[in-house]
Formats: C-alpha cells, sequence, structure tokens
C-alpha cells in the first residue's frame, strides 16, 4: 500500500493509479460519499478505511 500523502481525493485518485483502480470497484453510493469527503481524503489509507466504516455501516 502506498503511503504516499495528497492534497485531497481528486489529487489521489488522478495520481494513484492503484487508489483508483480500488475506488472503482466500490459500489457508487460509497464512491458518492467518499467523495463529499474528498478534501479530507489525503491518502490510499484514508480512502480505505473511509470505504470500510461506510461498508460496516450497512452490515
Amino acid at each position: 500500500m502506498h503511503k504516499d500523502t495528497y492534497n485531497n481525493l481528486d489529487d489521489l485518485l488522478s495520481k494513484n493509479a492503484h487508489a483508483g483502480k480500488f475506488f472503482d470497484t466500490l459500489p457508487s453510493y460509497v464512491q458518492e460519499m467518499i467523495r463529499a469527503r474528498g478534501s479530507n481524503i489525503r491518502s490510499e489509507h484514508d480512502m480505505r478505511m473511509y470505504a470500510e466504516n461506510i461498508v460496516q455501516g450497512d452490515k
């Protein structure tokens, strides 16, 4: 997993292909919720943890 830090979600997705591929596999509602917090997503780890929290809330 990449430990690089980015300015926001758009920066992460444009510069980190691995993160982009993961993001593309997420259900659209999860992607939308992550995009809503895009300015707070500064790493692939941040994005993965937020996605996991969203999905866990659905259980």
